[in-house]
């Protein structure tokens, strides 16, 4: 579903399972595509899926170091 998808560079799963907690990171070339991508719709979609609604914040990337050509 995220393959391809408009102004997404990257999603990462993660899962803590001592929590039960899903955390999710996505990172997106501009924040005016991130905030397109978590419409009303979107959240009330993921609230009748899990039974909670998300909790959805926006942060600046100050830095990325990339090791994967190491």
């Amino acid at each position: 579903m995220f393959e391809g998808m408009p102004g997404l560079r990257f999603k990462f799963f993660t899962f803590d399972e001592k929590n039960q907690r899903a955390t999710n990171f996505y990172v997106w070339d501009s924040k005016e595509a991130a905030e397109g991508f978590f419409s009303e719709e979107l959240r009330e979609r993921v609230t009748g899926l899990y039974g909670l609604a998300p909790s959805i914040d926006f942060v600046e990337i100050a830095q990325i170091v990339d090791n994967s050509g190491s």
